[in-house]
């Protein structure tokens, strides 16, 4: 009995996330951590004393390790696509890959918040029948999210045309 895929595990393109979005989370790290330093160093320093302002530095060192971690979240960060279905992978400590096939997803969209337009990037959201299985590939070239929805909704359509 022949089970499982031929040959196909083996010639997957994976395909990372552009640089874009370590960049936009790596930004809003450093703001936030650097506005919460310069309130608890000044709320401190006024109200305790000047000795309790350095309290602020907790926020630079935890913007330090949030940078290290940011960094490892996105190089986790990957997809390829196969013939009937869409993979996404990512993780780091606990790794998690979500398949979507293309005849069951039911809509494709691409959003781009504010913050994600000024870094010149796009998400992609896919929907599927069974809500468990949504998945979402955040930090896309925004030519590269069109391309990806349009792929794959008339890949969906032609899939689910014999349902």
């Amino acid at each position: 009995m022949d089970t499982g895929t031929k040959g196909e595990t083996g010639d997957l393109r994976w395909v990372g996330l552009p640089g874009g979005l370590l960049t936009m989370r790596r930004t809003l790290l450093a703001f936030w951590c650097g506005l919460l330093a310069v309130a608890t160093a000044v709320l401190l320093g006024l109200l305790v004393g000047p000795v309790w302002g350095a309290a602020g530095g907790f926020w630079l060192a935890a913007g330090a390790w949030g940078w290290v971690l940011l960094g490892r979240n996105w190089r986790s960060w990957r997809y390829a696509e196969r013939a009937d279905d869409l993979l996404i992978s990512r993780g780091v400590l606990w790794r998690e890959q979500t398949v979507v096939p293309y005849g069951r997803m039911q809509l494709v969209e691409v959003t781009s918040g504010p913050v994600e337009r000024r870094f010149g990037l796009a998400s992609l959201q896919l929907h599927t029948a069974a809500a468990a299985t949504d998945a979402r590939i955040p930090g896309l070239v925004p030519a590269e999210a069109e391309r990806l929805r349009d792929r794959l909704a008339a890949l969906g359509e032609a899939r689910s045309a014999g349902l």
